[in-house]
């Protein structure tokens, strides 16, 4: 059920990236306000930001909340809703052997309505607790279960893009999961009617929002491919979104990368989705890349794939925890950001064990310090927030209404008292913190991110409402 919105300012320690940066100008654009004010209209819009000592008379008489710490809320780009209870499940092995032995049969579960509804709820339970205000959820094969994770978002007041899992073959154990091509047209069709945008009839400002999801390439065929994107075509301009796996896993010779190509015969996995499905690489349809595309992993990208991702507009989700797990490699920073793509992160709830964005942060950082050679690169804490918020924000082409704390955003936010998690707590009250006030800022956010934990978030807003779950 929706709360009335009513102003009220917030105050804490401010953190956020303002404007409109890359990546790479992330830390220019970091606004750290140690005694700040949020104030949140009746709009439920951010009304004024600035030091709590200068709050402007209009908002004096406003009830106060005080915190530790504020920042935008954390913006999951890929996870998926039927694994909700499949992480740290064991698959003997990588991606392939992974999916066949853990994950086509949970998610065959979710057949059942009842049960379907009971991970719609822990999922949305455990989104709220982990302050994940907006996700790009990986969807159900099955419709009913679809209906209640859209209901469960609606009722908690959570920002909601989804779409079935299409499957049109597949291995035996993937078997409940598999349609006909024409009903997955026509199921993919009907959630998009049923649930795109229904809750303000405008993709600009919805909560709700349906995406177009083939799991991966290996589980539709060309003639597939080519009708959703004669779908997609028709979609479109309603906002409707497109989401799927990339350059995942290369393990030479059995792995996906090597499967994708040698099935469809074309010279690189991302042709699959930009049309060019067809042996050489021939046009077979219409593209599914555009600004409302995001594409998980992309960890053994072509240096003419990272070209057209960015060409394109096309994101990438960002999952550092799954790829450890699933020993899928690092996707190399540098060179991929140097493209000028957007890269989000993605927790890949189940494959990623991590659900709060934060602790997959503090993967991110690990793993790109790693690299090696001239590859590595130690992330500014800056550009760690920008990943999980801002970036995340601007993938699902909404950056416009929320992300940061610019005036006149949705008010979508996260309130942390550190001493609701003693570890977090002690390392924020005691760690030796430079002299100059913009790296000791810097510091503070970095143990903020990389030491936080479920415990010490204690707010959770949505367009100013707090969000829950019943």
């Amino acid at each position: 059920m929706h709360r009335t919105i009513s102003p009220a300012v917030f105050r804490g320690h401010i953190f956020h990236i303002s404007g409109a940066p890359t990546v790479a100008e992330a830390r220019e654009h970091l606004v750290s306000v140690p005694d700040g004010a949020l104030v949140t209209g009746v709009d439920g819009t951010i009304a004024w930001v600035g030091p709590f000592a200068e709050l402007p008379a209009a908002f004096a008489g406003l009830p106060v909340t005080r915190t530790g710490f504020i920042i935008p809320g954390f913006v999951d780009t890929h996870i998926h809703f039927p694994q909700t209870y499949t992480t740290d499940a064991y698959g003997g092995g990588q991606l392939l052997e992974w999916l066949d032995e853990c994950v086509f049969p949970a998610e065959s579960r979710l057949e059942n309505p009842e049960f379907a509804r009971r991970v719609a709820r822990d999922f949305t339970r455990r989104r709220v607790s982990v302050g994940t205000t907006s996700a790009l959820v990986f969807g159900s094969a099955f419709a009913p279960a679809q209906d209640a994770l859209f209901e469960e978002s609606r009722a908690a007041g959570l920002r909601l893009v989804s779409g079935r899992g299409i499957q049109t073959v597949g291995t035996d154990s993937a078997r409940a999961l598999i349609t006909s091509e024409q009903a997955a047209l026509e199921l993919t069709a009907a959630e998009i009617d049923r649930w795109h945008a229904t809750d303000t009839g405008d993709a600009r400002t919805a909560l709700l929002q349906v995406a177009i999801v083939p799991r991966f390439s290996l589980s539709v065929t060309p003639t597939t491919l080519a009708g959703l994107g004669e779908l997609y075509d028709s979609v479109r301009g309603r906002g409707v979104y497109f989401h799927s796996h990339l350059n995942e896993n290369d393990r030479p010779g059995t792995g996906e990368i090597d499967a994708v190509r040698s099935v469809y015969g074309t010279e690189k996995y991302l042709d699959t989705y930009d049309g060019c499905f067809l042996p050489g690489s021939a046009r077979g349809g219409s593209s599914l890349l555009g600004p409302r595309s995001i594409l998980a992993h992309a960890v053994h990208c072509q240096n003419s794939e990272l070209a057209r991702l960015a060409e394109t507009g096309t994101s990438i989700a960002h999952c550092p925890t799954s790829q450890a797990f699933l020993g899928s490699g690092t996707m190399p920073w540098r060179r991929t950001t140097a493209f000028g793509v957007n890269v989000a992160i993605g927790t890949d709830v189940g494959g990623g064990d991590e659900w709060l964005v934060a602790r997959v942060l503090n993967d991110c950082y690990k793993a790109h310090l790693s690299e090696p050679g001239d590859a590595g690169v130690a992330l500014d804490p800056a550009a760690l927030l920008f990943t999980g918020t801002l970036a995340g924000a601007r993938a699902l082409d909404m950056e416009e209404r929320f992300g940061n704390f610019d005036l006149g955003k949705d008010a979508d936010l996260l309130l942390i008292d550190p001493e609701r998690w003693e570890p977090l707590a002690l390392v924020l009250n005691n760690a030796v913190r430079a002299d100059d006030a913009a790296l000791a800022a810097e510091q503070t956010l970095f143990a903020l991110l990389l030491a936080l934990r479920e415990p010490a978030i204690t707010g959770v807003y949505v367009r100013g409402r707090r969000v829950s779950v019943e």
